[in-house]
């Protein structure tokens, strides 16, 4: 597998890097080489203070590498000018890469939380499974919320297709995944059916307990974004797996994507799967 690895080159970002334990839990699922990627913005000239700013990111970048490097992995290094999230996914689509990965600050203390406006737009629009790695706040030497990135997955699900895909994504989580919990939100939007959520969940905990990964459902009522994240709080999952598309592309365009709303609140680690690309 190959992975794309988004840095600002801030303190958050170098904590993920230097985590051992993250880049084995990444190994472990069969990531071999990573694309660490860094972007200049296009509003920053030779004429302005910073005159050098390629250059220095390409050498911050080569520090990098070397601790990929140190711990088995292939690296290439791209210090790319533009808008970040376009100049990532560009990167992303044209090596094939099967995941992308970004360090976010986590929720703010705000009443409004937030993440970084990068994650946010990666969030929307990413051409591949995206993991956003959520770094400890309010420090000045920050470390990662999770060490062990896929071990406890919170699987959200709307029965969707996308949802589907997502789930897909055990095939390779399982190697580095020792439980799961399944969770489905019952909302009055949702598409009249004969078929009981818990006995869809159980079909899916079935296949998980074939690759011995503990499992549990949890069936909720209610709003999605709310009730995921109190889902979140209540499992303490390492990282929340979610479909980056619901059931109704005109309710998510009024009134914004759940998994975006996921992405943007909850407390630790987000990894959204987009829709299956049709050639």
């Amino acid at each position: 597998m190959k992975a794309v690895y988004a840095t600002d080159l801030s303190a958050a970002s170098e904590a993920t890097i230097a985590n051992e334990t993250c880049l084995e839990c990444l190994d472990r699922i069969g990531v071999e080489e990573f694309h660490l990627v860094t972007v200049v913005p296009s509003n920053v000239h030779s004429g302005m203070p910073g005159m050098d700013f390629e250059k220095r990111r390409k050498t911050a970048l080569d520090r990098y590498r070397r601790a990929f490097e140190d711990a088995g992995f292939g690296v290439e290094t791209h210090v790319v000018r533009g808008t970040p999230h376009r100049r990532i996914n560009g990167i992303a689509e044209s090596i094939g890469a099967n995941l992308s990965i970004v360090g976010s600050r986590g929720s703010s203390p705000l009443e409004n939380r937030f993440i970084g406006s990068t994650a946010r737009n990666l969030a929307r629009t990413s051409v591949t499974p995206l993991l956003v790695n959520r770094i400890q706040r309010a420090t000045d030497d920050p470390d990662v919320l999770e060490e062990h990135l896929f071990q406890r997955m919170l699987y959200a699900t709307d029965f969707s297709d996308n949802a589907g895909e997502a789930f897909k994504a055990f095939s390779y989580l399982r190697h580095a995944t020792e439980e799961a919990t399944l969770v489905h939100v019952r909302t009055p939007a949702d598409p009249d059916t004969d078929e009981d959520p818990h006995d869809q969940l159980d079909e899916l905990a079935g296949r998980l307990a074939g690759w011995d990964i503990e499992t549990r459902i949890d069936v909720r009522e209610g709003d999605p974004v709310e009730e995921i994240l109190a889902a979140e709080s209540d499992h303490n999952p390492s990282t929340t797996l979610v479909g980056s598309r619901g059931h109704s592309r005109l309710r998510r365009l009024l009134l914004g994507s759940v998994s975006e709303d996921i992405v943007a609140k909850a407390d630790g680690n987000v990894m959204l799967v987009p829709p299956k690309r049709v050639a």
